[in-house]
């Protein structure tokens, strides 16, 4: 579920639509969660689907650490990419702003924490080298994602957390020991999905 300040806009010919924040959202927030209406494929379904359903889940899914296919049922699926992202995944499958978000401004991942299956290019962003999202940039840059958690989580107690009672309960002791400064947090190399790619 993504956050309640939030609409679906157009953005430019080039990037289509985009969710953009309709109120101050500010960095600590949760931006996304993962909730009951939000539909997982395991790729034995996914093998068993047509083209044009497959189609869609390359558009508009990512893939979590277990190697399902996750496909979101609001405006979630519309976060377009950003190498300098406004939100950044958690291992307690929810994001977190790790800036302030302000009215009118994008909400954005890196889709290079969406364990993509194949090269994504990418528009050129001022302030970064990168040009492609790769399968394996988990490997690659979670420390510097974990940077910007660890940042963030630091401001989790003093800010408005609408979506908070959507966190699971598997999670919540932890998040609430992370959030208050007792725990260490979890990498988000607990998101990388280690098995085999399935082509869509």
């Amino acid at each position: 579920m993504i956050h309640p300040d939030t609409e679906l806009r157009f953005i430019s010919p080039e990037i289509g639509y985009g969710v953009v924040a309709t109120r101050f959202i500010p960095k600590g927030t949760i931006c996304w969660i993962f909730d009951a209406f939000d539909q997982t494929f395991s790729p034995e379904r996914v093998r068993g689907l047509d083209q044009i359903h497959k189609d869609i889940l390359n558009k508009y899914s990512y893939r979590d650490a277990q190697g399902d296919f996750v496909l979101c049922w609001d405006n979630s699926r519309f976060v377009n990419h950003s190498f300098n992202s406004s939100l950044v995944s958690t291992a307690y499958n929810f994001e977190l702003a790790v800036r302030d978000i302000h009215p009118g401004e994008e909400l954005t991942d890196d889709y290079g924490y969406l364990n993509v299956w194949e090269p994504f290019d990418c528009l050129p962003e001022p302030g970064s080298a990168r040009t492609q999202v790769l399968p394996d940039d988990l490997l690659n840059f979670h420390p510097e994602w974990d940077a910007k958690l660890m940042d963030a989580f630091r401001r989790f107690n003093q800010v408005a957390q609408p979506l908070s009672p959507l966190i699971e309960t598997r999670y919540r002791a932890k998040v609430e020991a992370v959030a208050a400064g007792r725990e260490a947090m979890d990498s988000i190399l607990n998101c990388y999905y280690k098995g085999e790619i399935v082509k869509l």
